[in-house]
């Protein structure tokens, strides 16, 4: 098999076209579930996913926290499947994200937190699951099928599904506009060219992604693809976390993957860039200027949260020749399934 032929790379290469059909699919259902919130504003919101969609959860609390003020924390579904204790979530918002829709431990927590006064809403690509049947409130990801084991264009349509239910709620032109944009953008960020990094990563036994706000999620999501895809270890950390212990990971060439923001976040992610290097680091970061050292090609901007959403792509292109150099197969990663079933 080339790296053509492979199906994760028609699976994201489908990205702007369901980014651009899910906009008809949310378009009644947002407005009452943002005027909802917006009449009885939750104090929290609590998320639930997992693999990639606990990855889209990350940027939805970053988009929560940053655009609206409200806290946002991640569920333990063992709380509910296995020890058996309800949360007091009455009047507070239950997000739950699934590809499949079709996860016990995550169904079985929306069913509880719905019969616990939550308003209850989950994103998935298929709106007869039964998690749909379990939430208040489906919002479509209108993905499409997607063939390959590891999540691509699900994950994107899950973050643009969650930036288009901030921007309705928080009633956000700025970004409804680069929403609007985000299809066309995200076809070309997937023409951009990661391969000076492939020959400095193949070789590797381990590395580290570093993002910060609205690309924290996508530096996780990245650890995880090269985990699936290539059996390369990676371990994700924001750039402020990553001061706080595990730079005694770095040593002469050790391989830092780091997706820079392009908000305020982005001046540190500069700087910590630079002391990397100086420890001796191979480092490669984002960035839509040519002069930078370790560059990764980055579109320039336009909106910090839909300029992370594109590099996403951009990695996932790099990724599957990654795995053909490393000599595995991107579409069918050892012990995974398509649907995985947990309680």
């Amino acid at each position: 098999m080339t790296v053509l032929d492979a199906q994760m790379i028609s699976d994201m290469r489908e990205a702007p076209a369901a980014v651009r059909a899910q906009g008809d699919g949310l378009a009644e259902v947002l407005p009452v579930l943002a005027d909802r919130l917006r009449r009885k504003p939750p104090q929290v919101v609590v998320t639930c996913a997992r693999g990639s969609s606990a990855h889209a959860a990350t940027f939805g609390k970053h988009l929560i926290e940053r655009y609206l003020g409200v806290v946002v924390a991640p569920a333990a579904p063992s709380i509910t499947t296995i020890y058996h204790r309800p949360l007091r979530l009455a009047d507070q918002l239950f997000l739950a994200i699934s590809q499949s829709g079709e996860s016990s431990d995550i169904i079985e927590q929306a069913a509880a937190a719905r019969s616990c006064g939550a308003v209850t809403a989950c994103i998935t690509n298929d709106p007869a699951s039964g998690l749909a049947q379990a939430c208040e409130f489906v919002l479509p990801m209108a993905a499409g099928p997607e063939l390959s084991i590891p999540a691509t264009k699900t994950f994107i349509a899950s973050v643009a599904a969650l930036a288009r239910l901030v921007a309705v709620w928080a009633e956000d032109k700025p970004l409804a506009n680069a929403l609007r944009s985000l299809p066309d953008r995200l076809a070309t960020a997937g023409d951009l060219d990661w391969s000076s990094v492939l020959e400095k990563i193949a070789g590797a036994e381990s590395l580290v992604t570093i993002g910060r706000g609205p690309t924290l999620a996508i530096a996780r999501e990245a650890a995880l693809k090269l985990k699936e895809t290539s059996d390369l270890h990676a371990e994700c950390f924001s750039s402020a976390e990553f001061l706080h212990g595990p730079v005694a990971l770095v040593a002469p060439h050790y391989p830092v993957l780091m997706f820079a923001p392009t908000d305020a976040a982005a001046a540190g992610m500069t700087q910590l860039a630079a002391d990397l290097r100086a420890k001796g680091a191979a480092v490669f970061i984002t960035s839509s200027e040519e002069r930078t050292p370790g560059r990764l090609p980055a579109l320039p901007a336009e909106h910090p949260e839909t300029d992370a959403i594109c590099l996403i792509q951009s990695f996932y292109a790099m990724v599957v020749r990654l795995a053909a150099m490393r000599g595995k197969n991107a579409d069918r990663p050892r012990h995974l399934r398509k649907i995985t079933r947990t309680r």
